[in-house]
C-alpha cells in the first residue's frame, strides 16, 4: 500500500515541503488519543532478543534513525513509535543557522536515491536542548557540527560547545566531520585536525562525571590509506566507535536527469560502498571497532549485508522515505529468524 499509493502521492510534492508537511500532520496526528499505540501495534517489533549491549548502551533493538530527518530534536518520540530502536538527532551547529539556498532536497526516483545539499540547516543548539526536554524515554544520539561561519581553525570551540550544552540530553554524541554541504568541512578528516578535535572532546568527556559514548561519522568517499589513518586515530584516541558512512559525492552509474545537482547523494547507489567501508574497517581492526552501519539499506537483505559485514547497528533514512516504516519491523523479523 506504501508503496503503491502513499509514496507516488508524496512524490507530487517537492521533497523538502513534503517533509515538513508530513512533519506538521504526525504532531497533530499524535496528539489524538490512542494513535502512539496503534501505530506501535502496528510497526514495533518487541523482543528482548533483539536487544544489543553496545559501548555500555543497552539498544532495544539494532535499526535506528540516521541523523538528517529529525534535525531538531521536534518528533523523536513520535518516530520512535515505527520501531526504531534509537533516534539520531541533528545535526546541530552551535548557533542556528538556515543552510543552503533552496532548492537543495532532490529525488533521484530511478535510483531509488536523493541528493542533498542542505547545509547544516538547523534551529541552533538553545532550541534543540529544549526540545530534548521532552523526552519519553527514547534513546538519543547527538550528532554534532561546526556552524558554517566558523572557520576549521575554530571548530573545535563549535564541536566543544554543542558537546557539552548536549550533554545532559542525549544518550552518545556523533561527530560529523564528514558532510559534503558546508565548505571546507572534510579537511577536518584529515589525521592532524581530526585526532587534535576527537582529543579534545574526549578529554573533556573523561572528566564528566558519567561519559558519554563519542563516535565519529565518516564519509563514504575515503581511500583505504586514510581509512586506515581513521582506524589509527580510533585506536589512540579511545574513540568509541564510527558511523560507516555519510552520504557521498560521487556520481557513477546514476540514470536520473538529476544526477549533475551538487550535494550529497544517498540511497540505493551508496549501498555498495558503504558496506565496502564498513568491512574494510572491521577487518583491519580485527573487528575491535563498534560500527554503526549506515547507506543504501532498502531492504532486509541490504540490513542483513551490512550486519554481515561488521556492523553492530544501523541506521536507516532515505530506505525510510521510498519502502516506508514497516522495513523496520522486516529487519528485526529476518534478525529473529538468525537466532
Amino acid at each position: 500500500m506504501y508503496k503503491k499509493i502513499i509514496l507516488p502521492i508524496l512524490f507530487l510534492v517537492d521533497p523538502e515541503k513534503i517533509h515538513n508537511i508530513i512533519f506538521f500532520s504526525i504532531k497533530i496526528l499524535f496528539k489524538i488519543p490512542l494513535v502512539n499505540l496503534i501505530v506501535r501495534k502496528i510497526y514495533t517489533l518487541d523482543d528482548s532478543r533483539l536487544e544489543k549491549k553496545l559501548f555500555g548502551i543497552k539498544f532495544k533493538n539494532p535499526v535506528g534513525l540516521a541523523a538528517g530527518f529529525d534535525k531538531n530534536a521536534e518528533l523523536y518520540n513520535e518516530l520512535s513509535s515505527f520501531g526504531f530502536g534509537f533516534i539520531e538527532i541533528g545535526t546541530v551547529t552551535p548557533k542556528p543557522q538556515s543552510g543552503n539556498p533552496k532548492k537543495r532536497l532532490f529525488r533521484l526516483v530511478e535510483d531509488s536515491g536523493i541528493i542533498n545539499r542542505m547545509g547544516f540547516n538547523n534551529v541552533g543548539l538553545d532550541e534543540v536542548v529544549k526540545n530534548l526536554k521532552n523526552n519519553k524515554n527514547v534513546l538519543i544520539g547527538g550528532n554534532i557540527g561546526k556552524n558554517k561561519i566558523t572557520p576549521n581553525s575554530l571548530a573545535i570551540d563549535d564541536y566543544i560547545a554543542s558537546f557539552n550544552l548536549l550533554f545532559n540530553h542525549v544518550d552518545y554524541f556523533v561527530v560529523n566531520v564528514s558532510s559534503p554541504n558546508t565548505p571546507n568541512l572534510r579537511d577536518l578528516q584529515e589525521k592532524e585536525p581530526l585526532t587534535k578535535l576527537i582529543n579534545s572532546l574526549l578529554l573533556i568527556n573523561r572528566g564528566k562525571k558519567s561519559p558519554k559514548p563519542v563516535l565519529l561519522k565518516i564519509a563514504p568517499d575515503l581511500n583505504d590509506n586514510q581509512l586506515m589513518d581513521i582506524i589509527s586515530i580510533v585506536k589512540d584516541t579511545g574513540l568509541d566507535g564510527i558511523i560507516a558512512t555519510n552520504t557521498t559525492i560521487n556520481r557513477e552509474n546514476l540514470k536520473s536527469d538529476n544526477k549533475k545537482e551538487l550535494g550529497g547523494l544517498s540511497g540505493k547507489p551508496l549501498s555498495t560502498r558503504s558496506t565496502e567501508v564498513i568491512k574494510f574497517i572491521s577487518k583491519n581492526s580485527n573487528k575491535t571497532i563498534p560500527i554503526i552501519g549506515v547507506g543504501g539499506i532498502h531492504s532486509v537483505e541490504d540490513a542483513l549485508e551490512k550486519f554481515d559485514a561488521g556492523a553492530d547497528l544501523i541506521q536507516i533514512y532515505t530506505g525510510f522515505i521510498y519502502e516506508g516504516p514497516n522495513l523496520i519491523k522486516s529487519i528485526n523479523k529476518a534478525l529473529l529468524n538468525r537466532i
